[in-house]
């Protein structure tokens, strides 16, 4: 997938039932990971609290992480789906939630391969305020991960193209118009949440 992944993509083609549950197992394991990588870069904050120790964190980051991944890949599924749909795309609502798992692969690896990486630097500082990591070139190495998710969003664009056959504008604006809707409902809930 990370290394040739048109033919994986042209692969999700095929949505018969037979296939698409043989491929399921792995699209959830990817947004399973994802989603653990993605909750790491939100917790700056959690190891704050005295009572979450080490083991309790490892399962915090792993069954919330799990819960953000499969919350994420229903909902931007369905606003790829739709956006698809709205530029002439004829794939159903799993298959675009195959291709954005998929696409996901990178940012999954960031969980085998930057996360171990930044805790072994930073240890314990890095979810908590104050710590090491906000100095120097932690604020760096902390952006380092938005090239993970950059690299999946890129992805996803090769994604759109392969599986509908389409050209690079078409399947870029069907990805923008899905992170164009989802940027603004995420603002609005934010907006929400703040003046609630």
């Amino acid at each position: 997938m990370l290394q040739h992944p048109r033919p994986v993509f042209a692969a999700l083609r095929d949505d018969s039932d037979e296939v698409a549950a043989v491929r399921q197992d792995t699209a959830g394991a990817i947004v399973w990971l994802a989603g653990i990588a993605t909750i790491l870069a939100t917790a700056s904050t959690v190891r704050d609290d005295v009572l979450i120790d080490g083991s309790l964190f490892a399962v915090w980051a792993f069954l919330a992480g799990g819960l953000y991944g499969f919350v994420l890949y229903f909902a931007v599924g369905k606003l790829l789906h739709v956006s698809l749909r709205r530029l002439g795309g004829r794939g159903s609502f799993r298959r675009a939630r195959h291709l954005l798992a998929f696409a996901a692969a990178p940012i999954a690896l960031a969980l085998l391969v930057y996360w171990p990486v930044r805790m072994a630097i930073y240890g314990e500082n890095l979810f908590r305020t104050g710590g090491a990591d906000g100095r120097g070139v932690g604020p760096v190495v902390a952006w380092l991960f938005y090239g993970f998710v950059a690299w999946a969003v890129v992805l996803l664009v090769v994604g759109v193209r392969t599986v509908h056959g389409w050209t690079w504008s078409r399947s870029l604006a069907g990805v923008a118009f899905t992170a164009t809707i989802g940027g603004a409902l995420a603002v609005a809930v934010s907006l929400l949440h703040a003046l609630g």
